[in-house]
């Protein structure tokens, strides 16, 4: 599994449009990013800081985004910072630590 983290930035005042937003997803979306190997997709908000984390069952194929994605971004922009194309701007995260239970010894 292949696991991406990142930290994007809300304009203030829209925290509650963000979040209606995404409570209504566009199911095309969703088909989009399941078809690019996305198995978990989750965005915690934190103030105006936004951590997205997101499990893949392979790691991304560097291409263009899907034009729905494109779509999507277009639709977010007034809502955070991005750049001038619409892209969100994505801060990546490094892992500093990670537990995983099924590698603890068996033995007590």
């Amino acid at each position: 599994m292949n696991r991406r983290v990142w930290l994007m930035t809300l304009k203030p005042g829209c925290e509650a449009e963000y979040k209606a937003r995404h409570d209504a997803i566009w199911p095309e979306l969703l088909d989009v990013m399941a078809a690019s190997g996305i198995r978990d997709f989750t965005i915690h908000r934190h103030g105006l800081t936004l951590i997205a984390v997101q499990d893949r069952y392979k790691p991304p194929v560097p291409s263009d985004p899907d034009p729905v994605q494109w779509k999507w971004w277009a639709a977010m922009e007034a809502l955070m910072h991005c750049h001038s194309d619409t892209r969100p701007v994505q801060i990546e995260v490094e892992d500093v630590f990670a537990f995983h239970a099924d590698q603890l010894s068996k033995e007590p």
